[in-house]
């Protein structure tokens, strides 16, 4: 079993923020697969599920806001018995431009508060990622520009972006992470 979360703040003021370009994937996913969200409360998170190759795939949306994610995976990991290695966050980075994908083994939060909060619940930062550049950032603090919706300009870009990202969870799902490494970033 694996566990697919994407990041992102829940409410409608939200939807289509910067910051949430992980709730967009994994919502481009769902979509994809004619799949529905159904709230989990007990776990803090919205949740479908799939088979893909007979194994079973769990896609989640934390219900926790941003820098409460860990709550979420945390729950879902220990409630399902999810290892380490079947875990796959995606979510947006700042510091990688509009456009560009790239996969992670591992790493520090690099200033993400979801993921800060991901690692502190899991004791480790031992998990698999998937950053969605969403960069160049404007001289303006991070907090405010991750909240902010993506400019008119953006949409084409951003659209061919999630797509890429859905092809590229594929890719992971079928082949592994070092092809995943090697095909998208």
């Amino acid at each position: 079993m694996k566990l697919i979360t994407g990041l992102g703040n829940i409410g409608e003021k939200y939807c289509f923020t910067r910051h949430n370009t992980g709730f967009m994937v994994v919502d481009k996913l769902a979509l994809d697969k004619n799949l529905s969200f159904k709230e989990e409360k007990k776990l803090k998170c919205y949740i479908t599920k799939y088979k893909f190759n007979d194994e079973d795939i769990i896609i989640a949306k934390p219900t926790t806001f941003m820098n409460l994610s860990g709550e979420a995976v945390s729950a879902i990991c220990n409630f399902y018995k999810i290892s380490l290695e079947d875990i796959l966050i995606i979510y947006d980075d700042i510091a990688i431009d509009l456009g560009r994908l790239r996969f992670r083994k591992n790493g520090s939060d690099g200033g993400h508060n979801g993921i800060k909060s991901i690692i502190k619940h899991l004791g480790t930062d031992n998990f698999a990622r998937l950053k969605i550049g969403i960069g160049p950032q404007p001289p303006i603090p991070s907090e405010n520009f991750v909240l902010q919706n993506f400019q008119k300009e953006e949409l084409e870009i951003l659209k061919s972006t999630i797509c890429q990202a859905v092809s590229a969870v594929e890719c992971y799902l079928k082949d592994g992470m070092d092809k995943a490494q090697n095909i998208f970033n």
